[in-house]
């Protein structure tokens, strides 16, 4: 017997208002995905990082929607989408992703991902390459990197421990939100981006009870699985096909330009490019570079 998913959010919050934005709930194959929707067009996938969601895309969604109809889902456990006890392994959430878009009958999309949602943006792209037409990734390394750039650079995850440990990074997103605050205020340059009450918005969301356990369950199971696939070379076999414009910011904290070297053998169709005088959050730094570069990626200019 199939078990009914409960789909009421634990502690309901209004959503952040947005012009143009419609709002609505899908059930992807088992969890219960809310999706904020904008213009009309050819579709276009957008999945956010951590710890924001579809919110994060609010500078992005007006200088798209005139052109494409955006879909911005929250991913499983932020946001507003349903927050079950397991399944923020990477596999997973690329399961979420094709089950909503079969639920919204999307044969196929144009694909924009900023980091973690960058990540399974990759892995959508390698294994079911024939349902995404382009893909613009923004902070994220690929997943063939040159380990003598990358393991220099590992230092720059020591906050993830904390996040990764059971129960203490729960609780660290969840009592201690001057933690979250201050990692999304070093992820960038300027500070003063954060305009209108955005970084309260995804400090309060991060300390809701379901986005701290999976806060907490998405950065361990990628130090378990992912990284060590990565130091195993266990994606050497992935191919990537689809056109890819790989952005990072030259000041990224977490992952600079350095490490997006390799990934030739694997991905002949991946451009990779950081941007000067930015961080780790593009979309919220240079909305207007990404909407060009997402709109000359999928014109094909």
């Amino acid at each position: 017997m199939k078990r009914t998913v409960t789909t009421t959010p634990e502690e309901p919050r209004p959503f952040p208002p947005l012009a143009g934005v419609r709002h609505r709930y899908v059930d992807a194959g088992g969890v219960r995905l809310h999706v904020a929707e904008a213009g009309r067009g050819e579709p276009v996938l957008l999945l956010h990082g951590f710890p924001q969601h579809w919110y994060a895309w609010r500078k992005v969604i007006p200088l798209l929607a005139g052109g494409y109809r955006l879909i911005c889902p929250d991913l499983r456990g932020f946001g507003w989408s349903q927050a079950p006890a397991g399944g923020y392994d990477t596999d997973t959430r690329v399961a979420d992703v094709l089950a909503l878009m079969d639920a919204l009958d999307l044969p196929s999309v144009r694909l924009i991902g900023h980091e973690w949602g960058a990540w399974v943006g990759f892995m959508l792209c390698a294994r079911a390459p024939e349902r995404f037409t382009a893909f613009l990734a923004l902070n994220i390394v690929h997943p063939w990197p040159l380990h003598r750039r990358l393991v220099p650079q590992s230092w720059r995850f020591w906050y993830t421990a904390l996040l990764e440990s059971p129960l203490l990074g729960r609780w660290m997103l969840r009592r201690r939100p001057g933690f979250t605050r201050y990692l999304l205020r070093r992820g960038v340059v300027d500070r003063t981006v954060w305009e209108n009450g955005a970084l309260e918005e995804f400090v309060a969301a991060s300390a809701q009870a379901g986005a701290a356990r999976a806060g907490e369950a998405l950065h361990r199971s990628f130090a378990v699985r992912d990284v060590a696939r990565l130091a195993l070379g266990r994606y050497r076999g992935l191919r990537l096909s689809t056109p890819t414009h790989l952005l990072t910011g030259e000041r990224d904290v977490v992952l600079p330009p350095s490490v997006l070297g390799g990934g030739e053998r694997n991905a002949s169709a991946l451009r990779a490019e950081g941007v000067p005088g930015c961080g780790h959050y593009l979309h919220e730094e240079r909305p207007e570079l990404v909407a060009r570069a997402a709109v000359s990626l999928f014109e094909g200019r």
